[in-house]
């Protein structure tokens, strides 16, 4: 008790982006903060691991995107940012095609050369889809996808993939999933419209060690089985950023989650794949993708300057207890659940909830990150 005998103002439950972000903000205000995190490591799941001269994405492939100018100022600030651009790359049975859809993926899927041709070859497969509803509305993800893009597209760079990212088939998954999907009638294999992105020079824990400058941090806590479970003692305030159904221990039952599980292998070549991101569109392949870390911050030579590679094969799976929650389950009973939780937290005046995991919401950094921003553009 000796080491809490001054009360902080918050305590800061998980170090990912949010809760640094809030932590740097505080500080700055001259708050006095301190962060906890059950893992070993803090930077939540951005940490990256350096391995053979690479910074390995320890948990999936984390590409900062965004058009909010404050946002890009913000993270610059405090670690300079390369110029990283997201093109991923689609193999289907061994052929590849760009994504996101744009002229390169069209030629590659038709042979086609002009945005007129193949519009008509989109727009011949969607009215095949359309036809075959008999004027009703798509039931579920494979008939609104078919009404988006055609049967080509579809069958080849969809279908596999949102399979194993879901676990369950294309027909029982809801129609609402894919609202839209982008078809671009350009050759650009940008996959983002934002007007920044790149990688921070030296990785995402550059990022994180220059948020939690000055501030007091601890790892392998976990919140629920410590001391600081009864928080109010040590802090004025509460920032909790983990699952906001563990929170309320469960009270209106669990919310589901989908998960990703990681094989990282060192491999003995400068260069395995060429490109960040590849995934692999069958259904037949486990893996929804491949990524070779080096090629977020090795360019040009740099890429052969560095002998050896890390690649890392990503698996989909459904979460059980003791794996990390990634993806929020957007269905009508997990959306109701949330829901209900949500209207616990808003009667909450000394906690603050934050990220994806305690709104049970997508979230992509930036977006993080603005919303700590406008936190403390408005209040403190």
């Amino acid at each position: 008790m000796d080491t809490f005998s001054t009360k902080y103002d918050y305590l800061i439950v998980g170090s990912g982006l949010f809760g640094a972000t809030f932590a740097y903000q505080a500080h700055k205000a001259g708050k006095r903060c301190l962060v906890i995190d059950k893992r070993p490591h803090l930077g939540g799941n951005v940490y990256c691991e350096e391995m053979e001269g690479i910074h390995v994405h320890k948990y999936g492939a984390h590409i900062f995107h965004t058009s909010n100018k404050e946002v890009w100022k913000f993270v610059n600030s405090i670690v300079e940012f390369n110029r990283y651009t997201n093109c991923p790359v689609a193999n289907y049975q061994g052929k590849l095609y760009n994504l996101p859809f744009n002229m390169n993926t069209f030629y590659q899927m038709w042979g086609v050369t002009t945005p007129d041709a193949a519009l008509a070859k989109i727009e011949e497969q969607k009215a095949e889809a359309l036809n075959s509803l008999h004027g009703r509305e798509p039931q579920n993800l494979e008939e609104q996808a078919l009404t988006l893009v055609g049967k080509d597209i579809y069958e080849k760079l969809i279908k596999g993939y949102t399979e194993k990212q879901w676990g369950r088939s294309c027909t029982e998954l809801p129609a609402f999933i894919i609202r839209r999907l982008p078809v671009r009638l350009i050759f650009d294999n940008n996959y983002f419209n934002d007007k920044y992105q790149g990688i921070p020079i030296g990785g995402y824990n550059k990022l994180i060690e220059g948020l939690l400058k000055g501030v007091e941090c601890k790892t392998g806590v976990d919140f629920f089985h410590s001391e600081f479970r009864d928080w109010r003692k040590y802090a004025d305030k509460l920032v909790y950023t983990g699952p906001i159904d563990e929170f309320y221990d469960y009270r209106f039952g669990k919310l589901d989650w989908r998960t990703v599980s990681f094989e990282t292998e060192v491999i003995d070549t400068p260069n395995y794949q060429g490109n960040a991101v590849v995934n692999y569109t069958e259904r037949e392949i486990p893996f929804t993708r491949v990524i070779e870390h080096k090629h977020f911050e090795m360019f040009g030579q740099e890429v052969y300057d560095c002998p050896k590679t890390i690649i890392s094969k990503e698996f989909s799976t459904e979460y059980k207890p003791g794996m990390e929650p990634y993806y929020p389950v957007n269905d009508e009973r997990n959306n109701r659940l949330a829901e209900q939780y949500r209207g616990l937290a808003i009667q909450e005046k000394d906690v603050i909830f934050g990220g994806r995991l305690a709104e049970y919401k997508y979230y992509d950094m930036a977006p993080v990150i603005e919303q700590v921003l406008a936190h403390f553009n408005t209040k403190i």
